[in-house]
């Protein structure tokens, strides 16, 4: 085996995880796969006999093009209190094991929405360490601050995340299934007891239709179930969302929008929605392409 044959295995070895860490980070899978791909061009022209550590080394690399793209996002953005629906993983089945990696530990849309509003050192500190489990002094060498300072910002972080409301699904993919369809049915015959009934008494319903208009959120089992109508002539094709029960709903044979599901002890808590149009297309596009 020569010596790019050994880069490149070693590299794939670490592919899943620092896939992992880069979608925590920026909340997209394309994003994440771009901070991954410059780490590899880095490593590919880089002296691996200088690089005693492989692992950390790349998750530096990693970690670093993440923090550069979330600062840009931040300073681009021009509204930076409107919260942004980060990208989900989308699967038309089970998850394949790279799939799986991505998503270890149900990471699931209202954290990733709780992650967006830290500060992009906070939200590195809290992924390298909480989710991760890095050390601060290695954390500290990313961001270029003192270890204390690197703790600091990763109990900031832990504080704001821990004081949102962040349901915790259930694990279980076919009582969650059961109960989504039971929403759909009473969705397409307007049954709103029947809705009700699916619905925790504090469901919170976010739908996000694009940068013109900003994300509505309803709250409350009876609000949500008023606003639960099938669309006319539309279908449901049952997704995977971030590991979660979802759907894909077309109308009229076109894309139309992406649900994503939280159910806890039998009850729905929270639906997120994507009726972003080009969003929407784009996610399409990949569930079709796996069903072919």
């Amino acid at each position: 085996m020569n010596k790019s044959e050994w880069l490149a295995e070693h590299f794939e070895r670490e592919r899943p995880r620092l896939r992992a860490v880069a979608y925590r980070m920026l909340g997209s899978v394309a994003e994440a796969d771009d901070a991954v791909q410059d780490a590899w061009l880095r490593l590919s022209r880089s002296d691996e006999e200088h690089i005693d550590n492989l692992s950390g080394w790349l998750t530096t690399v990693v970690a670093r093009e993440c923090l550069h793209q979330l600062r840009s996002r931040r300073r681009r953005r021009e509204d930076p209190l409107v919260e942004h629906l980060p990208d989900p993983v989308v699967r038309a089945g089970d998850p394949d094991p790279e799939q799986e990696a991505l998503l270890a530990d149900a990471v699931g849309l209202a954290l990733l929405v709780v992650l967006e509003r830290l500060t992009p050192a906070e939200r590195l500190a809290f992924v390298l360490h909480d989710m991760f489990d890095l050390p601060f002094d290695e954390i500290a060498h990313i961001i270029d601050r003192t270890p204390t300072a690197a703790r600091k910002l990763a109990s900031r972080a832990r504080r704001r995340v821990g004081g949102a409301e962040i349901p915790r699904p259930d694990r279980d993919l076919a009582r969650q299934r059961k109960v989504v369809d039971a929403f759909y049915a009473a969705a397409r015959t307007a049954d709103l007891d029947a809705l009700v009934q699916v619905l925790d008494p504090d469901v919170v319903q976010r739908t996000e239709f694009g940068a013109t208009r900003p994300p509505s959120v309803v709250r409350g089992a009876a609000a949500v179930a008023e606003q639960a109508r099938a669309p006319r002539g539309g279908e449901l094709r049952p997704v995977l969302v971030n590991g979660m029960v979802g759907a894909l709903v077309t109308r009229n044979g076109q894309p139309y929008s992406v649900m994503a599901f939280t159910v806890t002890d039998d009850k729905i808590v929270r639906i997120d929605v994507i009726h972003n149009a080009d969003r929407v297309r784009s996610l399409a596009s990949s569930v079709l392409g796996q069903a072919e």
